[in-house]
């Protein structure tokens, strides 16, 4: 059963007892209880029910969570609204990937992104090649000497999220590349090589982290998603669950949820295994002041169903993977809601 099935069913269970509870004090009291009570006990049940019963509502309602509970805090980078302490969990079985519908989402600027990662990356100038613009603010010649980084080449972003991934705490030099003959760890190597060993891939200790605090002072930007772990179980099903210290909850989190289940989905066709859910943890979700109308555009609208996307084939390096071996079938969505992203 799925989470919104067993919502619907706990839901359905309560509203049955309220039934029958007033069904007892009319026959007991003698009362009769006005139509119009029942039925907006009625609708409101349900009501709950339909934002159970598709997963993307668990984005909605943090959306919504955000707006009606959250606190005004200025931040590093202006005014937001935000809550702390947040989860989620989205099925991948049979295909399925969590791609937001209620807005278009740009999922191949994800996968390139994903894939710049994955290669351990970090010069912004191999983006925007692929006409991907993600990182432009965060390379900028201001942005870097805000940093301290004046060293800096323009668009070299230093040891961030895919340094981290295949060279964890490799030697960086003044100009934030890695020194060569300097060897870090290959946290992602190390997880694959575990996946597809029949015993190691139950272990408990595939974790890879992006968050460094001996190289913080070298990132263009300290990672927001900071940490993920693999977990094996029932023999081949493959789950990720992730942790975010900060999260911009309308641009960047519909991006970090594609992201890490595409990711999910790659490991489990490389190493013969199959995707079966993505678990998101947040710390910090905040919405940005200047957001605020294009959420409330958002929250007017219903999903869709998720789509299903495929890997077509399976490469011999992780590096290999191109924009080409992947597929998304039955992606239906709403207009794109357009919103300036904030460095």
């Amino acid at each position: 059963m799925d989470h919104g099935a067993e919502e619907y069913a706990r839901l359905d269970h309560h509203y049955n007892q309220d039934k029958d509870k007033q069904t007892n004090n009319n026959n007991n009291n003698g009362l009769v209880v006005d139509s119009s009570f029942s039925e907006l006990v009625s609708t409101n049940i349900f009501r709950n029910i339909k934002k159970f019963s598709h997963e993307e509502y668990q984005y909605l309602n943090l959306l919504d969570d955000i707006l009606e509970n959250g606190t005004w805090e200025e931040g590093r980078n202006g005014r937001v609204k935000c809550v702390f302490g947040r989860s989620m969990r989205f099925s991948l079985k049979d295909g399925k990937i969590p791609i937001i519908t209620t807005k278009k989402t740009a999922w191949k600027t994800c996968l390139k992104e994903l894939l710049w990662f994955i290669r351990g990356e970090t010069d912004n100038n191999l983006l925007k090649e692929q006409d991907v613009h993600i990182w432009d603010a965060n390379g900028s010649r201001e942005f870097l000497d805000s940093r301290c980084l004046i060293q800096y080449e323009v668009d070299e972003l230093g040891p961030i999220y895919g340094r981290q991934w295949r060279q964890f705490n490799a030697l960086c030099d003044p100009y934030g590349k890695k020194y060569d003959g300097s060897k870090g760890i290959d946290q992602l190597q190390q997880i694959i090589d575990a996946l597809k060993d029949p015993k190691e891939r139950f272990s408990r200790r595939l974790i890879m982290s992006a968050w460094n605090p001996c190289q913080l002072n070298q990132m263009a930007l300290p990672p927001c998603h900071i940490l993920c772990q693999f977990n094996v179980h029932d023999g081949k099903k493959l789950s990720c669950s992730m942790y975010q210290r900060s999260c911009d909850v309308f641009l960047g989190k519909v991006f970090n949820i594609a992201s890490y289940s595409i990711l999910t989905h790659l490991l489990a066709k490389h190493c013969g295994l199959e995707a079966y859910e993505f678990v998101h943890f947040t710390g910090n979700c905040h919405i940005y002041e200047d957001h605020l109308d294009a959420v409330n555009l958002q929250l007017e609208r219903e999903p869709y169903n998720f789509p299903t996307i495929s890997i077509k084939q399976i490469r011999d390096n992780i590096n290999d993977y191109q924009v080409e071996d992947f597929e998304l079938h039955d992606y239906k969505c709403h207009d794109q809601i357009k919103a300036k992203m904030v460095a």
